[in-house]
């Protein structure tokens, strides 16, 4: 089996751990980036990661060398690297809202930079290996995955692992195993809630509701008050912050002075220049040693800029081995690749075509729920009506994805205003026009084809 990486970001080698020390090791793994040094620094400390086992890891000149006769092609690539996102970010600030890169202002930037690349990378997929999966991971992953899904017939599913790690921290909190948790999910990617929560087939959503220390420990940051979680009677993903307390974020990217690409440009080029220098000395397990003190000084980082108004890297670093975490991007990559090679059926949160599993949006609307994924396909599980604290702000997040996938599809800079006018962020005609104007002009060679 071969399965092609598109972008070699910094998870790469989380995601080369995940299979080399999996089922589907004995496969041929090809990374591809459209800078060549970077696919091939990650080739190099792949290969150190997979030493002992049968995975077989090469780096690809050209793209199409890549995608042809896969299994599987797991996109994960960022158009304009960090510095557009730091850039998109400070422009969302500068404009009156809080810089996140996949939602808001920025979102809408990302989405716009990102969606024709992901629609050429899916027409050669359609070319070259026409029964693969894309595996997408893609910000905004949602977004990216409902225009492939619409304007292509490339297989696709979107991941992400914002649901598992909500998952994963009420098991936690509840002081027993993620398996033994059941967990009712719903939403939209970076814009979902759990409603209900199971254990040893009882409901424990009260008990969760009524322990303030539990609901304040979901979570990597102060985000939400218990006061707003009870009167929901649902448990957000953290990217809800960004729409419940939009201006608190905003302030607290104020007073620390930047946003979290910008505190993330640095960070990143150091530590790939560490990698390559610990390689360069044949000292692969160097490398990873300064790998795995990146990451966990990143996650330990997380989010703590934005609700508390500190710098992120004020946190003491995490002090644990990132490749053995129960969740993250390599994990669900990997069940989810095992899942749609398989013929017993596995649950997953995915993000799929709707196919009226949320009676609220259309069937072709890509939503983030649980699946049933097997090698026949994937079909999301039945949601029915949304709640009515949600229901409102979800359908406008779809017709602002919706739109935004127009605009970037027709190339039309008045469609791209109405997009951004309609996200619930922003709903100013006169400031999404500025955004958008701004954008171009901050960007002509990945935007010049708005018109």
């Amino acid at each position: 089996m071969k399965i092609a990486v598109i972008g070699c970001g910094l998870r790469t080698p989380l995601l080369i751990y995940g299979l080399a020390h999996s089922d589907l090791n004995d496969c041929q793994l090809v990374l591809y980036d459209i800078k060549p040094d970077r696919a091939s620094t990650m080739a190099a400390l792949g290969r150190a990661i997979a030493t002992g086992t049968p995975l077989k890891i090469s780096a690809a000149a050209a793209l199409p060398d890549a995608i042809e006769d896969c299994s599987f092609v797991i996109s994960s690539f960022r158009t304009g690297d960090m510095q557009a996102r730091a850039r998109d970010e400070r422009l969302a600030f500068e404009c009156g809202f809080a810089g996140q890169e996949t939602t808001g202002p920025a979102g809408f930037a990302m989405a716009l930079r990102t969606v024709p690349i992901a629609l050429a990378h899916a027409r050669l997929v359609e070319q070259l290996a026409p029964e693969a999966w894309i595996i997408s991971f893609t910000n905004p992953a949602g977004l990216v995955t409902q225009a492939v899904s619409t304007q292509t017939s490339a297989r696709i599913v979107g991941i992400c692992d914002t649901p598992a790690e909500l998952f994963f921290r009420i098991s936690l909190g509840l002081n027993r195993s993620v398996k033994e948790v059941e967990c009712n999910y719903f939403g939209l990617n970076h814009l979902g809630w759990v409603r209900g929560v199971r254990l040893d087939g009882h409901d424990v959503m009260d008990r969760i509701l009524n322990d303030s220390g539990l609901l304040r420990s979901l979570y990597s940051a102060e985000l939400f008050p218990p006061t707003l979680l009870r009167e929901l009677r649902l448990l957000p993903t953290e990217y809800l912050f960004f729409y419940y307390s939009q201006q608190a974020a905003r302030a607290n990217q104020a007073s620390s002075g930047a946003t979290r690409a910008e505190e993330l440009v640095n960070l990143n080029e150091q530590v790939i220049a560490g990698i390559e220098s610990q390689l360069e000395r044949c000292d692969p397990e160097g490398a990873l040693q300064a790998y795995r003190a990146y990451l966990n000084r990143r996650n330990a980082s997380y989010m703590h800029l934005e609700a508390s108004g500190k710098s992120a890297f004020d946190q003491p670093d995490f002090d644990w081995n990132p490749f053995e975490g129960e969740t993250g991007y390599h994990r669900i990559a990997l069940e989810t690749i095992s899942a749609l090679c398989k013929s017993e059926p596995s649950r997953i949160v995915l993000n799929v075509p709707n196919q009226g599993a949320i009676d609220d949006l259309a069937r072709e609307d890509v939503i983030e729920v649980p699946c049933w994924a097997d090698r026949s396909g994937v079909k999301p599980l039945r949601i029915g009506q949304l709640p009515d604290a949600v229901r409102g702000l979800t359908i406008s997040v779809k017709t602002y994805e919706r739109l935004t996938i127009e605009a970037a599809v027709q190339g039309q800079r008045s469609r791209a205003i109405l997009a951004l006018f309609m996200n619930p962020i922003v709903g100013d005609w006169d400031a999404a026009q500025n955004f958008v104007d701004r954008l171009i002009a901050s960007d002509p060679a990945h935007f010049d084809y708005l018109s």
